[in-house]
């Protein structure tokens, strides 16, 4: 059995909330991060340089039916400062996949990507009744590995020439998982660290 594609649905935590991608969040969006080359290197996306490029990535988002999109909105200003997604895993039984997600420079290094992560991953769990957890980077961007890895992420394999990036090179892709009975030790350890992660 596959997991169920979830509903859109609300996640609160104390620095940010994860409320279902509308075009309404779209001038946030590109304020946030618009034509931002380096917020932009890893996303399958060039870099909008208009609202109207970045509407249409989010109405690619929310059209796509294996994609279930989030703004992320920093509590503390109401304004969107990223987007991520839940995927559906095809061929993986009730799995499913963390991944188009990426942050305003803003809130990097900063509590976002770890409280986004707790959110979504025990929503995954608690809520959706998934098994498993997945996300994947690319193999040159050391600096998303490294954050998988810190949230409890375990190397499950690199995908080798899996797909072209916008420049036309080929890119490996390097899948990581986390499990239901690995996660709340991971958990634990997260939510005890100091503020930033």
């Amino acid at each position: 059995m596959t997991a169920k594609m979830p509903d859109p649905v609300v996640l609160e935590g104390d620095t940010v909330r994860l409320e279902p991608l509308t075009a309404e969040h779209v001038p946030d969006l590109f304020l946030a991060g618009g034509g931002d080359e380096e917020v932009w290197r890893w996303v399958t996306y060039d870099p909008p340089r208009s609202e109207a490029e970045q509407a249409r990535i989010a109405a690619h988002l929310l059209e796509t039916p294996d994609h279930v999109p989030f703004a992320v909105i920093l509590r503390e200003s109401g304004r969107a400062v990223g987007s991520t997604c839940y995927i559906d895993t095809p061929g993986y039984a009730e799995s499913i996949e963390i991944g188009w997600t990426w942050y305003a420079r803003s809130v990097w290094r900063s509590t976002v990507n770890t409280e986004c992560k707790i959110l979504l991953i025990d929503h995954a769990f608690d809520v959706l009744g998934v098994n498993r957890v997945q996300l994947k980077t690319d193999h040159l961007n050391v600096r998303s590995q490294n954050a998988i890895r810190r949230i409890g992420g375990v190397h499950e394999g690199t995908l080798r020439r899996h797909r072209r990036r916008t420049d036309g090179s080929w890119r490996d892709t390097v899948y990581f998982g986390i499990l239901d009975d690995e996660w709340p030790a991971h958990r634990a350890r997260l939510t005890a660290r100091p503020a930033a992660r």
